[in-house]
């Protein structure tokens, strides 16, 4: 039996992917920082959720999509995450 406060890396990559299982499109950072800051009812820091967002991108469970600049041409854009399929 483990004992102690859960981990939240654990907890906070786990609802990361349950959101992008339940969206259809892609979703920015901060989008999916204030979902899980409601569904945890605790604040999350911006720099925590980029920090598991990229280790799931690492692990490959979640796929990063570079949109292009609105307005500048052959400058990068949004970064917006879904799940890899």
């Amino acid at each position: 039996m483990k004992r102690g406060r859960p981990n939240i890396r654990h907890m906070v990559q786990k609802e990361i992917i349950t959101l992008l299982t339940s969206l259809s499109t892609p979703v920015t950072t901060s989008s999916i920082l204030k979902e899980i800051s409601k569904t945890v009812n605790r604040r999350i820091s911006w720099n925590t959720i980029q920090k598991y967002i990229q280790e799931l991108v690492e692990s490959g469970k979640i796929q990063v999509i570079q949109l292009p600049h609105s307005k500048i041409d052959n400058k990068p854009g949004l970064i917006v995450y879904t799940l890899k399929k």
